[in-house]
């Protein structure tokens, strides 16, 4: 791994105090916009274009088959495109597709023509067949992708018969017309369908660019190849704390993007962060979800937060005998303080989760109320009755104390959440230790992959505004399940949904309540803690930052530096 210069001046920082008072700007449609827009074109022209970003963890992929975190998707979304790219005000827009895609009349197929001027940034064209490998390669059980057979099996034809070796890669529902006439065909119509598309995981790979860098495809910045706004240089893997991204001329729509050079630090502290974004070594801090840190920006216009459909919650690894016990795992959904949590130890704007949809993200098709309104509040924070259940579960297992491994984050603030959880579930179930692994990102998604972990400590982002894009999560064997939960009552309301209801929205979502009141109030398959609001520091002379609801988080093709002061 390189040494960071910047490491020392956020180690130097933290002897630094700020005492500053606060009000938070919000994005509109998700995007935030510093400066003054009225300056002349010439004006800003003189302004250097380059933006310094920290981000909370180092990048665990650049392959857009094997992403499947935060800090690779939104990095993959600015280095890279599909079909059709996430905007500014959250709509899905044409990317390599050169404009709407035309539909049969049951919209099972479509047929999609590609940019004539898309390029790899190495200068070859980007082509219907670059699409074709990739999700053939993401659907290949070597290649080891958790998304491809997560994001295209229901969806893509054949794509659960090619995963399982039932079908062969020439029978996927994607093909090469011709060099750039890309056909798709589904299991079942999709109303998200061009959301879907943009997801990293349906991007393209050049497959001899691919096939020639074999095992080291990926690995490091040298090992990649581009056809988004911007090219990762300086990249040397996973463990890597710092990079850059600088502006791809190869790109379709190059002259629209205002941006350089994007420097990248990592920074974990949110102390440092903050110290170094008033030092001015940084335009973008990562979420400062510490609340000492926050307090001191209250009534600044510097911060800018939002309230995100994502929830934290714990996994609950049923492979380990006591956690395999409902009671037990009922227990510790009910043991913690979820308002304590969020109003204390969090205390950024996030809310108490009680629930495996969060709220103000989707709606009834007919009726036009929250998912949440039908289900309410389940699992709720009740000591009393965890203490019983707990008794009851230990008897039934027949022991008399329990110790479970924790996977947790190695940031301050995943830390100290941690740290709270800790107390809060060794104080209220007697007999129960608790026993804290914090270790970086990169660690706890490998052993998430093998479920080595009793509990875990998790989030959730939508990959598109759909409910099913959480409730998908715990089917049976399912790729992101990886906690041995199963319920067959579960699998069938997500089946119907997905088959016999997919033309009717109303009864699919009913049905998509039905299953979340499945996997918590009958199951407690998992334990919500809190839906996450978000807050992070930006300077006034960045105009066009975007963030996003679904998705990779963030889109950095907008943003132009100005002369705000």
């Amino acid at each position: 791994m390189k040494k960071s210069k910047f490491s020392l001046l956020l180690v130097l920082s933290l002897v630094l105090s700020v005492f500053l008072t606060a009000c938070y700007g919000g994005g509109n449609q998700g995007s935030s916009d510093g400066g003054d827009k009225d300056k002349d074109s010439k004006e800003e022209s003189n302004v250097a274009q380059e933006l310094k970003v920290l981000e909370s963890s180092e990048i665990p992929s650049m392959d857009s088959v094997l992403a499947e975190d935060t800090i690779s998707l939104s990095q993959l979304n600015n280095t890279n495109e599909g079909l059709y790219r996430i905007d500014e005000n959250q709509e899905p827009v044409p990317g390599m597709a050169d404009g709407e895609p035309e539909a049969n009349e049951d919209g099972t197929e479509y047929t999609i023509k590609l940019r004539e001027d898309a390029k790899w940034s190495n200068g070859e064209p980007v082509t219907a067949n670059d699409f074709v490998f990739a999700w053939q390669r993401a659907l290949n059980p070597e290649t080891g992708s958790a998304y491809g057979p997560y994001m295209m099996m229901g969806k893509i034809k054949n794509a659960e018969a090619l995963y399982n070796g039932k079908a062969k890669p020439e029978d996927l529902g994607v093909k090469a017309k011709d060099e750039k006439t890309l056909v798709i065909t589904l299991e079942k119509p999709i109303p998200f369908f061009k959301s879907l598309m943009a997801f990293p995981t349906f991007y393209p790979q050049n497959q001899k660019f691919v096939e020639e860098q074999a095992a080291n495809f990926g690995k490091k910045s040298e090992n990649l190849v581009f056809n988004g706004p911007f090219t990762i240089q300086g990249w040397e893997g996973p463990a890597d704390t710092e990079w850059t991204l600088e502006k791809n001329a190869e790109y379709w729509d190059a002259k629209n993007v205002s941006l350089e050079k994007i420097q990248f630090n990592v920074s974990k502290d949110p102390q440092a962060a903050a110290n170094a974004f008033e030092a001015g070594e940084a335009d973008v801090t990562p979420k400062l979800s510490t609340p000492a840190v926050i307090a001191q920006y209250e009534g600044d216009d510097r911060l800018l937060r939002w309230l995100e459909p994502t929830i934290f919650w714990l996994k609950l690894n049923q492979k380990n005998e006591a956690l395999a016990n409902v009671n037990i795992r009922k227990a510790i959904a009910m043991a913690f303080n979820k308002e304590d949590l969020t109003n204390e130890i969090l205390n950024n704007g996030s809310i108490p989760a009680n629930y495996a949809v969060p709220k103000e993200f989707v709606t009834h098709p007919e009726s036009g109320k929250d998912f949440r309104e039908a289900n309410g509040d389940l699992l709720t924070y009740n000591a009393e009755e965890a203490k019983k259940l707990w008794a009851k579960g230990l008897e039934e297992i027949g022991q008399k104390e329990v110790t479970l491994v924790y996977l947790g984050g190695d940031t301050e603030t995943s830390k100290t959440v941690d740290s709270y959880m800790k107390d809060q579930l060794q104080n209220t179930l007697e007999g129960l230790t608790i026993d804290v692994q914090s270790v970086p990102f990169s660690v706890r998604l490998d052993r998430d992959k093998t479920m080595d972990y009793d509990i875990q400590a998790a989030g959730w982002g939508p990959d598109y505004l759909d409910p099913i894009s959480f409730s998908d999560l715990w089917i049976t064997d399912g790729g992101n399940n990886r906690m041995a939960y199963s319920n067959e009552k579960y699998d069938k309301l997500l089946k119907d949904a997905q088959t016999t209801l997919a033309n009717d929205p109303a009864k699919r979502f009913e049905a998509l309540q039905e299953a979340e009141k499945v996997v918590l109030d009958e199951d407690a398959g998992i334990a919500p803690m809190y839906q996450r609001a978000s807050n992070l520091l930006i300077n006034k002379n960045v105009e066009g930052f975007t963030y996003h609801l679904v998705g990779p988080e963030y889109s950095y093709k907008w943003i132009k530096i100005t002369d705000a002061e």
